[in-house]
């Protein structure tokens, strides 16, 4: 069928609910078309509706679109999805009769037709078969930030915007990593979400904003709405934290800061938690070694603290004098804080009388020893031992002793700090002793950079593993008598090592 025989439709957002914020393209469309429809509960009332209603005529013929069930309890076949599909096949099939006759139809929606709004299902039923015009509106997102008159997201910040109806922990990880957000379709799925917003540490920072522009608005505290008393069109805000109030660090300040540990995994962005970023964006103050600090963006008003990595109680001390004095402190740590890194001497620190009230918490991290294993297949798929082979903080006649142990349990073994530029022996030494215990063809993991732009992670037998290709970014992972290496067929060689171990 020929476009010039069938009618155009068109998807006309109306905005938020003022009739002033339609746009005069909207007006225009719904006075140039024949029909008019619009989706209503089975109530019949239509919000859409009301919002055009002064540019509805009288020779307009109207088509209701009537939901046949508006929660997820229903008695068809397919449940709730497949009741709706069925709906939307049937009012498509309505406005095609329209636009077969030749009639030009618009269908009203709140908001903007393509941002959660019932057009969507009519246009993707539609659209590939008449001509299409979308006419954008002012979204609920705009209108409850400019009622609110709080910048939503401004710079680098990211703003996520969330259904209600996720499942609540989602929405308490979403809320924790990200600067700004607005969740959306409030109703009946408030309490949970403010259940999430309290569990993701955002509650106080949070705004509630009920019919923005509409008769009936209202705005306020999350914390403090009544559950009762909110519709589905209400949404929750979270603000730009740019330029929003931060405390001073004074020795006499009431607000009480606490240290976060934050673990970045072994690279940057990718590797981070929900949680982590979370508190990474909520700190007054990062404190770190300046490698670490690098992998955190830069963030207006929050202050940076960079160190060189061998002054560990120095960096912890002064973390808690900062929160001591009302700071809110993230230490930022490579991996995962509590392995071989920075949990341990904040905790150590934190021990002291000095700083028994000041609150600590540890952040967890993706590990060195995970990520390459990732990598590399599954070498750590049984019993497995950690060590460093740095004998800065311990001598190396302990190291001796703990390899030789884990050898000798056949304990797959993963070896942090293997060398530097000052200790160039230690590699050899461990793969000599090792060799005591273990085969010579024993696959070994030489991971280096893993995360980062340099990454290799390479495979090579115990024997061949050669200590002048091992620095401080290098982890290896040492297979145990069990441990298999393959090259399938794809070229791609890969390492994992059995979780069922023989009998004796």
């Amino acid at each position: 069928m020929s476009e010039q025989n069938t009618g155009r439709l068109y998807g006309v957002g109306l905005g938020p609910g003022d009739p002033a914020l339609m746009t005069v393209r909207a007006v225009q469309t719904i006075a140039e078309a024949d029909v008019i429809a619009y989706h209503s509960a089975r109530h019949g009332r239509s919000i859409a509706r009301s919002i055009a209603a002064e540019h509805i005529r009288a020779d307009h013929i109207e088509e209701k679109l009537v939901y046949p069930v508006t929660t997820e309890t229903t008695d068809h076949p397919g449940g709730y999805r497949g009741a709706m599909e069925e709906f939307y096949g049937e009012a498509a099939a309505r406005l095609a009769v329209h636009l077969d006759a030749g009639r030009t139809v618009a269908v009203l929606a709140e908001g903007d037709p393509m941002f959660y709004g019932s057009y969507m299902h009519m246009h993707k039923r539609l659209a590939d078969r008449y001509p299409t015009e979308v006419i954008p509106g002012v979204t609920s997102v705009s209108a409850a930030a400019a009622r609110l008159g709080t910048p939503l997201a401004e710079g680098e910040e990211v703003l996520t915007i969330l259904p209600g109806t996720l499942p609540e922990e989602e929405l308490t990880a979403r809320l924790a990593a990200t600067d700004a957000a607005v969740v959306m379709k409030l109703g009946r799925t408030f309490p949970a979400v403010r259940r999430a917003f309290a569990a993701s540490g955002r509650l106080d920072e949070a705004h509630y904003v009920e019919r923005a522009t509409m008769a009936g608005e209202r705005t306020g505290d999350l914390a403090d709405t009544d559950p009762d008393s909110v519709p589905y069109f209400a949404v929750a805000v979270l603000p730009s934290r740019i330029d929003a109030p931060r405390p001073e660090a004074s020795e006499d300040a009431e607000r009480v800061g606490e240290v976060v540990v934050v673990g970045t995994g072994p690279a940057g962005p990718l590797w981070l938690t929900p949680e982590s970023r979370g508190a990474l964006a909520a700190a007054d103050d990062l404190v770190g070694y300046t490698t670490y600090l690098d992998r955190v963006p830069v963030r207006p008003g929050q202050a940076r603290h960079g160190s060189d990595n061998k002054v560990e109680s120095e960096r912890a001390e002064f973390a808690l004098d900062l929160a001591r004095r009302g700071r809110r402190v993230a230490v930022v740590s490579g991996g995962d804080p509590g392995i071989f890194a920075m949990a341990t001497a904040v905790l150590e620190v934190a021990s002291q009388d000095a700083y028994a009230k000041v609150p600590v918490r540890v952040l967890p991290g993706v590990t060195a020893a995970n990520a390459a294993a990732a990598r590399a297949g599954a070498p750590l798929g049984h019993d497995y031992a950690t060590i460093s082979l740095s004998d800065r903080l311990k001598p190396w006649e302990v190291i001796a002793t703990r390899l030789r142990a884990a050898a000798a349990a056949d304990l797959v073994l993963a070896l942090y700090n293997p060398g530097s530029r000052t200790r160039t022996e230690q590699v050899g030494k461990a793969r000599d002793l090792l060799l005591e215990h273990r085969s010579p063809d024993t696959p070994v993991v030489v991971g280096q950079d893993v995360g980062g732009p340099s990454e290799s992670v390479r495979i090579v037998t115990l024997a061949e593993l050669e200590p002048a290709e091992v620095d401080m970014r290098t982890i290896l992972l040492v297979g145990s008598s069990q441990t298999q290496s393959v090259r399938r067929g794809d070229g791609q060689q890969i390492v994992w090592t059995p979780r069922r171990y023989p009998e004796a």
